[in-house]
């Protein structure tokens, strides 16, 4: 628990940007959560409303101002839409802060934010002996989408279709990497992140082969941490900082041009929230030289996607709301699935709505992540598709959920997947 002092520097914060919102409404057309609950409590302004008396509100009813504040998927599309340009994103951050310094972290959350996520040797080590004994609990439950259900009644898992820990992770098939550049004369450094890593190894060999083929030289150092996002989004900014400070140590290490990461959400928590939120120095690491593996194909080796589309196989690509709302990185990915010949992207009705996914949002909240998620499978569904990608291993888990759940059954792939395919 944050001492007074601390707490009141951190209300003045968020009160500071708390005047932008002229409660003007434009959110609710945006949040997918209001979509489907209709509570203006779910919407950004109402939310803010909430925030404007949060120091009286903490005394009276800390816990039910949390709940209402976590029933957020942090996805920033009312942040992106906003005619007044209000930080929402942040706000909801600083908010979240301010209540865990005033409640304090469960017993559940100090486990996995410091005893768990900041040591990465242990988190992989714990991990991948869940990995062997996964089988045990779990059932196929689509084998084309390659989910899997719950044997047993668990309450956590309920009726999600998941899919499984890697048999190998990528830091076991490929423990450290520190390869010169070829004759593109760039060198990148290469961070997976988490669900890569452990649940879609294939995705950073697809990255690695991608690399490989257009001679650009690789420095990926051992155990990694986190990116930070589960700790801050929870609150917990000193967890945050302590993955952060680990993996600017580990990269600072080496000598690059680019930091490139597959996963939206993690290309967004470096380059955004890194030098907004850690408490420390960045060192080397330049957060402008931070991209996603798909934007730095197009933007910096000058990738294109082929122009004839005769007889390629339709994908339904999904926008990550972490890089189509904070990045602006739209384009480049559906440059990635056309650049090798053999797919051509075939845009989702209903347009780029949220996945429901929100990292805890989908733990804490699952009815309503599935019911966003499922309306995305049902767009997708009637897409004529016959694949799905995207480009953030999170979202390639909630539409494998939502779509096994919807029966629809197609593979969900990363664009880097369908891309290193034709190399």
């Amino acid at each position: 628990m944050a001492d007074i002092k601390q707490l009141a520097g951190m209300l003045q914060e968020l009160d500071d940007l708390l005047t932008r919102c002229m409660r003007c409404g434009m959110c609710q057309a945006q949040c997918p959560v209001f979509t489907i609950s209709g509570k203006e409590t779910d919407v950004t302004r109402g939310k803010l409303a909430l925030l404007s008396g949060l120091s009286q509100e903490m005394l009276k009813d800390p816990r039910q101002v949390q709940d209402n504040l976590n029933r957020c998927l942090l996805c920033g599309t009312c942040e992106a839409n906003c005619p007044s340009g209000v930080k929402v994103t942040d706000i909801f951050l600083k908010a979240r802060a301010v209540l865990n310094g005033y409640l304090g972290l469960s017993p559940t959350q100090r486990l996995i934010f410091r005893r768990l996520l900041t040591k990465p040797k242990l988190m992989n080590a714990l991990l991948s002996m869940s990995s062997v004994f996964q089988g045990i609990f779990s059932k196929d439950a689509d084998q084309i989408i390659g989910t899997s259900c719950a044997r047993f009644n668990a309450p956590l898992i309920r009726d999600r279709h998941f899919k499984k820990l890697a048999g190998k992770p990528l830091h076991r098939q490929v423990p450290s990497l520190d390869t010169q550049a070829g004759s593109s004369g760039i060198k990148v450094a290469f961070f997976p992140g988490c669900v890569t890593d452990k649940v879609f190894p294939d995705v950073g060999q697809a990255a690695l082969k991608i690399f490989k083929h257009h001679q650009v030289g690789v420095y990926m150092p051992a155990n990694q941490a986190c990116c930070g996002i589960p700790a801050l989004s929870s609150g917990e900014s000193d967890a945050f900082s302590t993955m952060v400070r680990q993996n600017v140590e580990l990269f600072s290490a080496g000598q690059w041009d680019y930091l490139l990461t597959p996963c939206a959400t993690c290309t967004s928590t470096m380059r955004k929230l890194w030098p907004e939120y850690h408490k420390g120095s960045l060192g080397r690491v330049i957060t402008d030289n931070i991209m996603d593996v798909s934007q730095f194909l197009v933007d910096v080796l000058g990738v294109k996607p082929e122009t004839s589309k005769t007889g390629n196989t339709p994908v339904a690509y999904h926008d990550p709301c972490h890089l189509r709302n904070s990045l602006k990185v739209t384009v480049q990915p559906r440059a990635v699935i056309e650049a090798g010949g053999k797919y051509s992207v075939a845009e989702i009705p209903g347009g780029t709505s949220c996945c429901g996914s929100g990292g805890s949002f989908n733990i804490k909240h699952y009815q309503l992540s599935r019911d966003i998620g499922r309306e995305k499978a049902r767009n997708i569904k009637s897409s004529q598709a016959r694949m799905t990608a995207t480009a953030c291993p999170a979202c390639m888990l909630q539409l494998a959920d939502m779509l096994s759940q919807e029966e629809a059954s197609m593979p969900v792939k990363h664009v880097l997947e369908l891309y290193a395919e034709s190399l």
